[in-house]
């Protein structure tokens, strides 16, 4: 199979699909590598590495949509990727549809194949391909939030971890799955004073025996989200639904009810976001203030580490990225369940219950709700 791996466009993208050692095992099953020159520059892969591992190198981005069968990318196509979407093509990648009804559409008039990363779903409810970019967003949703803290980003002026005589600043953290839990390590690890909230005891007894004691946790609903928002320096919202949109957990009322100067990081923006107030931005322009509160909600938040991020998402595709190389979509979906729960979009019919809901008006496979609702 011709395995394709363009250079990521979107704004302050620099992550890449697959690194020298992932091409290298494509090679290696016997499939050929288009790689788009630079694509791997932001990670600090050059083109030579790639070559050495047996890739082609690519200078046209559009010859490389027309000639590959699998497209392999990290962010959803936007702008002329869009253009390049054809039946025929198998693209796998982070797609977030539900909060995209521009490439929802483009994607069912083009007749693509549409795997999405955040979809892929194990037996036991976990989603291996979003963990390691969860576990990277996590850890750096305080490392920003502190920065939004800081006065001149419109934050109150609190150091999260205080110092000698002075209490620490609160963070509140929506959500205790991947996301959650590592923004909790690295909160308690500095000092904060933190409570992190769920619907699920036992994931909150998790977090808790892992850090030992050192966080508050809180079952969540509506009145416990509000007193502890109300009390927060920083509320981090990492709360997710497989495919599905966001909850909107924070109200704008809420919002404007919180101290002059908090700041939310929504991590959960490529969903469409766990607050009424959050709307996407990107590395260039990453925040901005409303309702007294400092925002940062950049949709690929992992793209400013694009060296870790890279290697780590490679480290968890690429083995579902070989099966379907190995032995074509079609197979590859109906002998693994984990992959068939990866389908978004397929032959111009949405194939995935959490899309399907968020586009009630879109085509969809017959019988969607009932064989996978």
């Amino acid at each position: 199979m011709r395995v394709g791996v363009p250079r990521e466009i979107k704004a302050e993208e620099k992550r890449v699909a697959l690194t020298p050692a992932g091409a290298a095992a494509f090679v290696a099953h016997g499939h050929e590598v288009l790689f788009e020159r630079g694509a791997g520059a932001g990670s600090g892969l050059p083109d030579a590495r790639y070559l050495e591992a047996g890739a082609r190198i690519v200078d046209d981005p559009d010859r490389l949509w027309a000639d590959a069968e699998l497209v392999l990318k990290v962010k959803e196509p936007v702008g002329p990727e869009m253009s390049r979407l054809r039946r025929g093509l198998v693209l796998f990648t982070y797609l977030h549809l539900a909060a995209g009804e521009e490439l929802t559409r483009a994607l069912i008039d083009s007749g693509a194949t549409a795997l999405a990363y955040e979809t892929l779903q194990l037996d036991d409810g976990s989603l291996p391909l979003l963990a390691p970019m969860s576990e990277v967003a996590g850890r750096l949703s305080i490392q920003v939030g502190a920065w939004c803290l800081e006065h001149q980003n419109g934050g109150r002026g609190i150091l999260l971890s205080g110092v000698s005589g002075v209490k620490p600043g609160r963070v509140v953290i929506l959500g205790a799955g991947i996301a959650g839990t590592s923004a909790c390590q690295v909160a308690a690890g500095i000092g904060a004073d933190v409570t992190i909230l769920d619907v699920n005891s036992a994931r909150l007894r998790y977090v808790r025996d892992v850090l030992g004691g050192h966080v508050n946790t809180v079952m969540s609903n509506r009145a416990n989200v509000e007193e502890e928002c109300l009390a927060a320096d920083l509320v981090v919202g990492t709360v997710l639904i497989p495919g599905a949109r966001a909850p909107k957990l924070l109200s704008r009322a809420l919002v404007a009810a919180m101290k002059d100067g908090a700041a939310i990081v929504d991590v959960s923006i490529d969903q469409g976001g766990s607050s009424e107030t959050s709307r996407p931005t990107n590395h260039d322009d990453p925040i901005y203030v409303e309702e007294g509160v400092v925002h940062y909600c950049v949709t690929n938040m992992p793209g400013i580490v694009p060296h870790t991020s890279t290697h780590a998402l490679t480290n968890a595709t690429l083995g579902y990225a070989l099966q379907v190389a190995d032995h074509g979509v079609g197979a590859a979906l109906a002998t693994s369940a984990a992959l068939r729960r990866s389908l978004n979009v397929d032959d111009g019919r949405i194939e995935h219950p959490g899309v399907a809901a968020a586009f009630p008006g879109l085509p969809r496979a017959e019988g969607l709700e009932t064989a996978r609702g």
